[in-house]
C-alpha cells in the first residue's frame, strides 16, 4: 500500500477517524467575524429546522400548562431524566464500562434516591393536604415523611456501599472520576429542578413568566443577531452579538412588562396549589395582582394607567433573565468546548439535546425562587401563610397541642 492509500512507511494502514454527531465541527474555531449568523450561508434553512422544533416545544408546553401542577411537575421530573442521561453519557467510556457490569446502574440509583429526597421535601405537605380525608391514607403517608429524611440516607449509604465493593483494579481513576462528576450532576440538576418545583406550587406565574422570559430572550436574541448582527458578544459563543444581546434585553424587558399584566389576570395561574389535585384554582388573587391606577399630567394625551404592583417586580425578573442569564448559556458553551461537542445531545433538532435547552432556565428557576421569597412572599405575609407553616411542619397531635395552648394564652391575655 503506497502513501496515497494511507499507508505509512512500514505499510500499515492508517484510519481516518470518523466525527461524531455532537463533536464540534471545525468552522467553530475560525475567527468569530467568519461565524455570525447574519453571514451564515445556510442560516435560512437552519433557521427553518429551528422554528419548526419551537413551534413544536412551545405547543406542547402550553398543552402541559393547561393540565395543571402535576403534570408540569411531571415534565420537570422529565426533563431532569433526559438531562442526566445526556450528561451521563458524556464522560461514559464504553470500553471501561464493558468490565464494570452495573456500573452504570450506579448512577441511575444516586440520581433517583436525590429525586426521592429533593421531592420528599418539597412536595410532602402537599401530599397530606391530598389525603388527609382519608384516615389510613392519611396515617401512612405521614409515616412516610417521618422517615423520609432516613429512607433517602440509608439509600445513599447503599449506593455508597455498592461503589466501594464494585472498585476494581487499574479502573480507580475512572470509577472515581464518574463518582465525582455523578455527583455534580445531581447538584446541577436538582438545585435548578427543586427550585422549579416550588416556584409552581407557589402559583404558576412564578415558573411560567421567568421560563417565558428566557424563550424570548433567546429567540430575540437569535432573530436580532439573525438580521443585524455584526460585533462579536464573546468568543466562547461565536455566533453571539452586541446587536442580537442588546435587542433581546430589550424585548425581554418590555415583555416581561407586559406579560405580567396578563398572566396575572387569571388565577390558574397566580394562585397557590397546595395539593397535588389538577382542578382549577379559586383564591384572593392578594395585592400583587390588583391593578393600582396611576393618573397622567394634564397634558398627556391619557389620563393615566393601572398597573399591577407584580407587573414591577416583573421588570426585575426581565433584566435578569437578559442580562445575567445568557451566562449560563456562556458557561454551558465554555463547558462543551473543553469536551470538544457541539451540543450535549441532538434529541431537539436545530436546538442540540435538553441540557442545551436549558442552560439558562437553571439559572433564572433560582433567581425566581430567591427574589419571590425575599421581595414578594414577604410582602404578602398573611395569617394564612403561617398556617400554611404549622400544617407543612407540624404533625396532626401536635397541631392539637398548639390549638390548646393557644386557646389557653388568650383566655389568659383576655381574663388574667
Amino acid at each position: 500500500m503506497n502513501k496515497d492509500q494511507g499507508g505509512g512507511g512500514s505499510g500499515t494502514p492508517r484510519f481516518r477517524r470518523r466525527k461524531q454527531s455532537n463533536e464540534i465541527p471545525a468552522e467553530v474555531t475560525k475567527p468569530n467575524g467568519g461565524n455570525l449568523l447574519v453571514d451564515d450561508r445556510n442560516k435560512y434553512k437552519s433557521m427553518w429546522i429551528r422554528t419548526y422544533s419551537t413551534l413544536w416545544m412551545i405547543g406542547g408546553f402550553i398543552f402541559i400548562i393547561y393540565m395543571g401542577h402535576l403534570y408540569i411537575c411531571a415534565m420537570v421530573v422529565v426533563i431532569q431524566i433526559l438531562m442526566a442521561k445526556e450528561l451521563f453519557n458524556l464522560l461514559r467510556k464504553v470500553r471501561e464500562d464493558r468490565h464494570l457490569p452495573g456500573f452504570r446502574l450506579l448512577n441511575w440509583h444516586f440520581f433517583f434516591t436525590a429525586m426521592l429526597f429533593v421531592y420528599g421535601r418539597f412536595l410532602s405537605q402537599r401530599l397530606v393536604n391530598t389525603v388527609n380525608s382519608d384516615k389510613v391514607l392519611y396515617k401512612l403517608v405521614s409515616s412516610l415523611i417521618k422517615y423520609h429524611m432516613v429512607v433517602c440516607y440509608f439509600l445513599y449509604i447503599a449506593g455508597f456501599m455498592w461503589f466501594i465493593l464494585s472498585l476494581k483494579k487499574k479502573m480507580y481513576k475512572y470509577q472515581f472520576g464518574q463518582y465525582a462528576w455523578t455527583h455534580m450532576i445531581l447538584i446541577v440538576v436538582f438545585t435548578q429542578s427543586s427550585f422549579t418545583v416550588a416556584n409552581i406550587f407557589e402559583g404558576m406565574f412564578w415558573f411560567l413568566l421567568p421560563a417565558s422570559l428566557i424563550v424570548i430572550n433567546d429567540i430575540a436574541a437569535y432573530l436580532f443577531g439573525f438580521f443585524f448582527g455584526r460585533t462579536p458578544l464573546i468568543k466562547l459563543s461565536p455566533k453571539k452579538t452586541w446587536e442580537g444581546f442588546i435587542g433581546a434585553s430589550v424585548a425581554t424587558i418590555i415583555s416581561a412588562f407586559m406579560l405580567a399584566n396578563v398572566m396575572g389576570r387569571f388565577e390558574w395561574l397566580t394562585c397557590p396549589r397546595k395539593d397535588l389535585s389538577t382542578g382549577w384554582l379559586h383564591c384572593d388573587p392578594g395585592p400583587m395582582f390588583k391593578p393600582e391606577y396611576y393618573d397622567f399630567p394634564s397634558w398627556f394625551p391619557w389620563k393615566g394607567i393601572s398597573i399591577m404592583p407584580v407587573q414591577w417586580h416583573a421588570l426585575w425578573l426581565g433584566l435578569f433573565s437578559s442580562i445575567i442569564a445568557p451566562f449560563g448559556g456562556f458557561f454551558a458553551s465554555g463547558f462543551k468546548r473543553a469536551f470538544k461537542i457541539k451540543d450535549f445531545g441532538d434529541s431537539i433538532p436545530g436546538h442540540g439535546g435538553i441540557t442545551d435547552r436549558m442552560d439558562c432556565q437553571m439559572v433564572m428557576a433560582v433567581f425566581a425562587y430567591i427574589y419571590h421569597q425575599s421581595f414578594v412572599k414577604s410582602q404578602s405575609f398573611s395569617v394564612e401563610t403561617i398556617v400554611d407553616q404549622i400544617l407543612m411542619n407540624l404533625t396532626f397531635e401536635e397541631q392539637l397541642d398548639l390549638y390548646r395552648r393557644l386557646g389557653e394564652i388568650l383566655h389568659d391575655r383576655r381574663f388574667g
